[in-house]
């Protein structure tokens, strides 16, 4: 007797099942794409005892006739696709044909359905996978599952379930999923009598988006579609970066109307949000990516959770550009609100123009004018981007400058000591700029302005940094950042590792405006510093920069360099800005804010951390219980 067999066909089912349900969130995900493959409008999921008691799934779809309930219970039958060919362009949620037998082979099974054709429908009980009863029954159009006694043939199975609370949040996680893909359709779930979630049909994206975050601020709007045989469109609302998650599932990820993980959307979008997100934190919101059907496989696992693209590079790319050009959007909505006189795209300089000055703009009292310097433009997400974060030219001071350093008119941004005194009328009166009214300075750190019943708080230290930070990245790209000679050179001792990586990037460290040389043994000389950061000790510039640089590559794969260039002009940024304590004139805290207005990019510093905050005239009230009264 041969010692292979073919297994009997409950126990393949049961087989197919542990890798189909997993869990009650299981069942009540691929019951839910049944439904919603049946064109449903509206699905009513009720659970009790955390799903393995009773899950019941209502649906208002086609339904099924007498023939199609027996077959659904058979494994590998299916309504969805018939050859081949639709096997290479699935567009159904379902197409397996394994999630109905699997789930009845582990549980109490009771199906009952109509199509709309028909008067009376069809009711099938089964347990375990065994066909107990069928016949004619009478019920609304549509298709009702019971799902009793889960995994209770299977009570090994059922030790692995987790706690009541952790399986209702995945069965919740499933039902917000699919509520987001289907805004058009309602659901309803409701959990031992009571309802934890209802959306109601006919809803818009950006409503079910607020809805199922329960967020009501302002959103990232993607919307775009892009010519080619991959068919790519997006839709989606994005949470600002402020509001951003340490969670990353909080980013609902929907392939042609399928939830899906991904990792290398998660990686697409996180890219195209650099610089704008704090580290640790991932983007929230939802997106909806609509691709053709032959350009992506989404049989790569029973539970279809993980799909796969044909060309995953042409994916990513236009994921990236797509959340840029919403952040970029975004910088200027919020310019819009919060200067009244905003600069055109012609005033302003954007990817491809010639460095500009900020035109003289002229506020209520008169032209601004102060000791800070030329203002200059930030001009934010485009393309190129290398080596990062995407900020264009911007003007710049001189290459190299001997020490003692000198003023240099064509420093975009300084700061100089505030004078003690502040008794010159014609400063006092300077408090206005394009609509913002310049109220004062808060803890020797933040900017406080008044601007149309809106209180408006503005970090400087934050402000600054990203205005150094553009300047520092459009130096980097013309390998033409400003350094500082020094009159007197300072050596340094570097290890062994430092050493090995100084010989691997001395050219980007060149570039990043640091000149060294090798001296003798492990000796180096540091001849030339960055301008920006001259007040620093040279022999710790020059470490830092190693050390951020140490096992970088531009192979893929690997740490890439222009990313670590890019947390090391963050850096330097950081320490040159002004600092908390730094006490600002009135012409300085002016002119910071004109530089913001010139900047396409001035919402975040380079570490993601927001630079504005705006409270509103009625929030203000309610922090004293004014109400408005």
């Amino acid at each position: 007797m041969s010692r292979i067999r073919i297994l009997p066909e409950q126990l393949s089912n049961q087989i197919a099942a542990g890798e189909v349900v997993e869990r009650p969130a299981s069942v009540v995900k691929e019951l839910v794409e049944n439904s919603l493959d049946a064109g449903a409008d509206r699905i009513d999921i009720e659970i009790e005892g955390s799903g393995s008691r009773l899950i019941r799934i209502a649906d208002n779809g086609q339904g099924m006739d007498g023939d199609d309930v027996l077959l659904s219970l058979e494994r590998h039958a299916t309504s969805k696709i018939r050859d081949e060919q639709q096997l290479a362009a699935i567009a159904t949620l379902g197409f397996r044909g394994e999630a109905i037998p699997s789930i009845a082979s582990v549980s109490w099974m009771t199906i009952a359905s109509r199509p709309p054709h028909q008067e009376l429908g069809t009711r099938a009980e089964i347990r375990y996978g065994s066909l107990q009863a069928v016949h004619e029954h009478g019920c609304g159009r549509g298709t009702v599952i019971e799902v009793r006694h889960l995994f209770g043939n299977m009570p090994a199975r059922k030790k692995f379930l987790k706690s009541a609370r952790t399986e209702i949040h995945h069965i919740e996680e499933v039902v917000r999923n699919q509520a987001l893909a289907h805004p058009r359709v309602g659901f309803t779930l409701s959990v031992d009598g009571r309802i934890h979630l209802e959306y109601q049909p006919g809803a818009d994206l950006e409503r079910r988006v607020r809805e199922v975050f329960r967020y009501s601020g302002k959103l990232l709007k993607l919307l775009i579609e892009a010519e080619g045989e991959e068919g790519l469109g997006l839709e989606g609302y994005l949470l600002l970066p402020e509001m951003a998650a340490a969670r990353s599932a909080r980013l609902r990820i929907l392939v042609n109307d399928r939830p899906v993980q991904d990792a290398m959307i998660r990686h697409a979008v996180s890219e195209g949000m650099q610089g704008f997100l704090m580290k640790g934190y991932q983007t929230a919101g939802a997106l909806l990516l609509n691709i053709a059907a032959d350009q992506v496989d989404v049989n790569v696992h029973p539970s279809k959770r993980e799909i796969r693209f044909r060309r995953g590079e042409t994916v990513h790319r236009f994921l990236v550009d797509a959340v840029r050009r919403a952040l970029e959007d975004h910088q200027e909505a919020l310019r819009t609100s919060l200067f009244a006189l905003p600069l055109t795209r012609e005033e302003r300089p954007w990817p491809g123009a010639a460095p500009q000055a900020l035109p003289e703009r002229k506020s209520a009292k008169g032209p601004i004018s102060g000791p800070m310097g030329t203002a200059t433009a930030d001009p934010g997400p485009q393309q190129p981007r290398l080596p990062v974060r995407a900020e264009e030219t911007v003007v710049v001071p001189p290459r190299e400058q001997t020490w003692p350093a000198t003023a240099s008119p064509r420093v975009p941004i300084c700061f100089p000591a505030a004078s003690p005194s502040s008794d010159n009328p014609a400063t006092a009166r300077e408090t206005t700029f394009s609509g913002l009214t310049l109220i004062g300075q808060l803890f020797s750190l933040y900017l406080i302005c008044e601007k149309e019943g809106h209180l408006i708080v503005i970090d400087q230290h934050a402000a600054h940094e990203r205005l150094l930070y553009g300047q520092l990245v459009a130096g980097y790209r013309a390998a033409d950042i400003p350094a500082q000679t020094l009159l007197f050179p300072v050596t340094v001792e570097l290890t062994p590792t430092q050493i090995e990586t100084f010989e691997q990037h001395h050219a980007t460290v060149a570039t990043l405006g640091l000149a060294a040389e090798h001296f003798g043994d492990a000796t180096y000389v540091i001849k030339a510093v960055p301008a920006l950061v001259r007040q620093e000790e040279p022999g710790t510039l020059l470490r830092e920069m190693l050390d951020g640089l140490r096992g970088t590559t531009s192979e893929e794969g690997k740490r890439p360099l222009t990313q670590a260039v890019d947390d090391l002009l963050a850096s330097m940024a950081c320490k040159a800005a002004i600092k908390a304590g730094n006490r600002l004139q009135p012409q300085e805290m002016l002119k910071l804010l004109a530089q913001m207005e010139a900047s396409a990019v001035f919402s975040h510093c380079p570490h993601g951390r927001p630079v504005i905050k705006t409270f509103a005239a009625q929030e203000v009230e309610r922090w004293f219980h004014r109400h408005g009264g």
